[in-house]
């Protein structure tokens, strides 16, 4: 079994952090910050964890931030950081360095390398949102490409596990960054790129759209694999224009055969089925499938097919996994598979989800 996430800020990682700051500043009591850090991580989970040190941190470093900071950022060409080990010092920077934008943001800078300062950056984003905003400009053209990665990653309006910033959810400032790095290099940086798009396009369909047809007529080297991921979230809503954006022609297709293999599923095991779909046009065939039940209902990929003309068939065999997970309720009780081929519902079949263990 993998090992929980919150038990990477353990000993090991506190221990690397001390060793880094006790080379860059000879009065550092690693004993005490090291007996405070880990006094009581035990029963903390992983968000919790990063504060406590970063907390611990703080007393250790008895200085105005900016000094604080520098010591910070001399730590990281001391040690061997990496993100459990460096997480704490960039939560140091967001909770400390509120009021020094200037010095807190070199410091991230410095740090998101090892440990990326998305997470961090969010407050300052909050609080001083042109003068942040400009920096983060400038780093979209540093060379260096875990810069220009947070340039795009830590102004993602949805960007998972963060605190939301209310501006970011409008389209408009962030768009010259995406621009700027839309063809970056660097898949890391692009992948970033992708992904803050396809936040926006929760928000705001129309101007996705409009933003990746823009992109393709500029061309590059990488613009349709990045307008692919980008628009993931629109293609699996069926939105027509990003249908169209693909090359798919939206609603078209049909199933001519859904069979389940069996249509009781116990919690824990796999509901297998097998589609027949006819495309009703030549190109793209998109297909995804939804799990529906009462107030729920979940789209997945199921496959593309490339139809070279009308009426050209297609059969794919899938099996989805009712494996439980803690960030997912799954209640026994009736449910409906749908087939969605070019974003049309095409074909629904019933079946029964079942308590693990019971007869299926």
């Amino acid at each position: 079994m993998a090992q929980p996430l919150k038990e990477m800020i353990n000993a090991r990682s506190v221990s690397v952090l001390a060793d880094g700051l006790a080379a860059a500043w000879a009065p550092f009591p690693r004993d005490r910050f090291t007996a405070q850090a880990l006094g009581g991580l035990d029963g903390l989970e992983l968000k919790a964890r990063v504060a406590h040190v970063a907390a611990a941190l703080h007393d250790a470093l008895p200085l105005p931030y900016p000094q604080a900071a520098e010591l910070v950022r001399e730590c990281a060409s001391r040690a061997a950081l990496d993100m459990w080990s460096g997480w704490p010092a960039t939560e140091h920077t967001a909770v400390h360095g509120l009021d020094h934008l200037h010095a807190a943001m070199d410091t991230l800078a410095v740090l998101t390398p090892y440990a990326t300062g998305e997470f961090a950056v969010r407050p300052f984003l909050e609080h001083h949102r042109d003068d942040a905003l400009k920096i983060m400009y400038g780093w979209a053209e540093s060379p260096d490409e875990h810069l220009r990665r947070l340039a795009s990653e830590g102004s993602r309006p949805r960007l998972p596990w963060a605190g939301r910033v209310g501006w970011l959810m409008a389209p408009g400032p962030t768009l010259p960054l995406l621009d700027r790095l839309r063809d970056d290099p660097s898949e890391y940086v692009r992948r970033s790129v992708a992904n803050h798009v396809n936040d926006l396009a929760k928000d705001h369909p129309e101007v996705v759209v409009e933003l990746l047809a823009r992109w393709r007529s500029a061309g590059g080297s990488y613009v349709e694999k990045v307008l692919r991921h980008a628009v993931r979230g629109l293609l699996r809503s069926g939105h027509p224009e990003a249908l169209t954006l693909v090359g798919a022609t939206p609603g078209s297709g049909s199933v001519d055969a859904l069979a389940l293999e069996g249509d009781v599923v116990a919690v824990g095991g796999k509901l297998a089925f097998t589609v027949t779909v006819t495309a009703g046009a030549a190109g793209p065939v998109l297909l995804k499938y939804a799990i529906r039940r009462a107030g729920s209902r979940r789209v997945f990929h199921l496959g593309q097919r490339e139809a070279g003309r009308v009426g050209e068939t297609f059969t794919v065999r899938k099996s989805h996994s009712f494996r439980p997970v803690t960030t997912r309720d799954e209640p026994p009780g009736a449910r409906e598979l749908d087939v969605i081929v070019n974003g049309r519902v095409a074909a629904s079949v019933p079946f029964t989800l079942v308590p693990e263990g019971a007869d299926s």
